[in-house]
C-alpha cells in the first residue's frame, strides 16, 4: 500500500478546523486533525508546502519511521505548528493501517484496558450564582466531574465564561480582543466559589478549576492550599509551564492535584514535572503533541511517575481528535480524565462518528480506524473565517498570560 494523495481541508462549520485527508492506492483513506486555534492557515502552509509532498509514495503502515523522518529530518523540530502538523500525518496513517487491518484502533495500541471512559464538562457563569446554577444543569446532564470557572466581581471579563449564555468559545472572529486582569481579585474569590459549589452540591462531584497560566508560584501555593478544603479533582494550568521548575515551589506548599500541558508539544516539556512528579495529570493533546505515536510513548513515561493522562479536548479540537484521544485512553493503563466540551451539532454533522456521551462517559466504537469520517460537501458551504484567542493586560496595561 502506497500513499497517493493527501488533501488540507479548512473548512468554519461554527469555528475554524483543518483537516487533513490522506488516500492510498487501495482505496483506504485516513483523516488527520491539524487544528492550532488562532493560528491555523500557518499550519495548512507547512503541510501543503513542506509535509505533504515528501509524503506522496510512502508507505503508511510505516508510523513510526514517518514521523521520526518529519520530527528529525526537519531539523527546525518542536513547536505548535511543525507538531500539529506532524501529528495531523500521524493520526492519519493510524487510521488508514487500523481501516486496513479491519479494527479500531485501540486493538492496535494495547487492546481495552477500560470499558467506558470518563469525561468532565465545563460549567460557567458571569457571577457565583450563575455558576452554581450551571454546575447543577451540568449534573443533571450526568456528568460526575465538573470544571467550575466564574466571572470575577470587578472584572469585566474573564476566562471561560460563555457570552449571551451560549457555550463558550474563545476565539473571535476580527483582531485579538483584550481583557482586563487582576491576581488580586481573582485569589479572594475563587475559594469562596468552590466552598459555595461543595456547600450546594455535596462531595460526590468532582470539581476541577483552571488558571489559565495566570499565576506566579507562590501565588499558585496559596490558592492550591486555600483550595485543599473542597478536595478538587486538580488545579489546572496555575503557572505558565515554560520553567518546569516553578512547580517544585508549589508542591512544597500544596497537595491540591496539579493538571499542566495543553500547550505543550513534546515529551521535553515536561521531563522534570514527570520525573520529579512534580504534576499529577499531563493534558498535552494528541494533534498538538504530534499525533498518536509521540502520545502513547508520554503516558508510558508518565505511568511509573505516577502521572495519568488528561487530555485537552475543547472544541478548537475537532472529532477526529477526540477519537483519537478516545482509542488512547481506552487502551493505557494510566489514564485520568477526558475534557469533553460537546461540538455544536453542525460539526457533528460535518464529522460524523461513532463515539457517543452516556451518564457522565465517552464510548468509543468498534468501527475500523479511528471511527470518524468527514463530509466534504458539507464542509465546503462554510469557507475559513480568520479568528484571534484574547489576549490579557494587567489593570496598568502591562502584557499578561491569557
Amino acid at each position: 500500500m502506497k500513499i497517493t494523495d493527501a488533501k488540507v481541508l479548512v473548512a468554519s462549520p461554527s469555528r475554524n478546523f483543518v483537516t487533513l485527508k490522506v488516500l492510498t492506492d487501495a482505496g483506504v483513506h485516513g483523516l488527520g486533525d491539524a487544528t492550532l486555534n488562532g493560528r491555523e492557515q500557518a499550519v495548512v502552509a507547512y503541510l501543503e508546502q513542506h509535509l505533504v509532498p515528501c509524503l506522496i509514495g510512502r508507505d503508511p503502515f510505516q508510523t513510526e519511521d514517518t514521523w521520526q523522518y518529519f520530527y528529525r529530518g526537519a531539523y527546525w523540530r518542536r513547536g505548535p505548528v511543525t507538531m500539529a502538523a506532524i501529528g495531523a500525518i500521524d493520526m492519519a496513517l493510524w487510521d488508514i493501517k487500523a481501516k486496513a487491518l479491519n479494527l479500531p484502533l485501540y486493538q492496535l495500541i494495547g487492546g481495552r484496558s477500560r470499558g467506558k471512559v470518563l469525561v468532565y464538562c465545563h460549567a460557567n457563569g458571569r457571577d457565583l450564582e450563575e455558576a452554581v446554577d450551571d454546575v447543577g444543569r451540568h449534573i443533571e446532564q450526568g456528568y460526575r466531574a465538573i470544571r467550575v470557572q466564574s466571572g470575577i466581581p470587578g472584572l469585566e471579563a474573564a476566562y471561560g465564561i460563555s457570552k449571551d449564555g451560549r457555550k463558550y468559545e474563545p476565539a473571535a472572529e476580527g483582531l485579538p480582543q483584550e481583557s482586563l486582569w487582576s491576581t488580586e481579585k481573582y485569589l479572594n474569590y475563587l475559594p469562596k466559589l468552590m466552598r459555595r459549589v461543595r456547600d450546594t452540591y455535596g462531595d460526590d462531584i468532582e470539581l476541577l478549576h483552571d488558571a489559565h497560566h495566570r499565576l506566579t508560584p507562590i501565588e499558585a501555593a496559596r490558592l492550591g492550599k486555600e483550595l485543599e478544603p473542597f478536595h478538587l479533582f486538580w488545579l489546572e494550568d496555575p503557572v505558565a509551564g515554560e520553567l518546569q521548575e516553578s512547580f517544585r515551589l508549589i508542591r512544597k506548599h500544596t497537595v491540591t492535584p496539579l493538571a499542566l500541558g495543553e500547550v505543550f508539544n513534546t515529551v521535553y516539556d515536561c521531563l522534570t514535572l514527570l520525573t520529579e512528579q512534580l504534576i499529577d495529570y499531563i493534558r498535552m493533546t494528541v494533534v498538538h503533541g504530534g499525533g498518536i505515536t509521540p502520545i502513547l510513548k508520554l503516558a508510558h513515561l508518565a505511568e511509573p511517575y505516577h502521572v495519568r493522562t488528561g487530555f485537552h479536548g475543547a472544541t478548537d479540537l475537532s472529532p477526529v481528535t477526540l477519537a483519537a484521544a478516545l482509542h488512547v485512553n481506552t487502551a493505557i493503563s494510566n489514564f485520568g480524565i477526558q475534557e469533553h466540551m460537546p461540538h455544536a451539532d453542525l460539526v457533528d454533522d460535518v464529522f460524523p462518528h461513532e463515539y457517543r456521551f452516556e451518564a457522565g462517559d465517552l464510548y468509543i466504537g468498534e468501527q475500523p480506524g479511528l471511527g470518524v469520517d468527514y463530509n466534504e460537501e458539507l464542509a465546503s458551504r462554510y469557507p475559513y473565517r480568520r479568528a484571534y484567542l484574547p489576549v490579557a493586560r494587567k489593570a496598568d496595561g502591562t502584557m499578561w498570560n491569557w
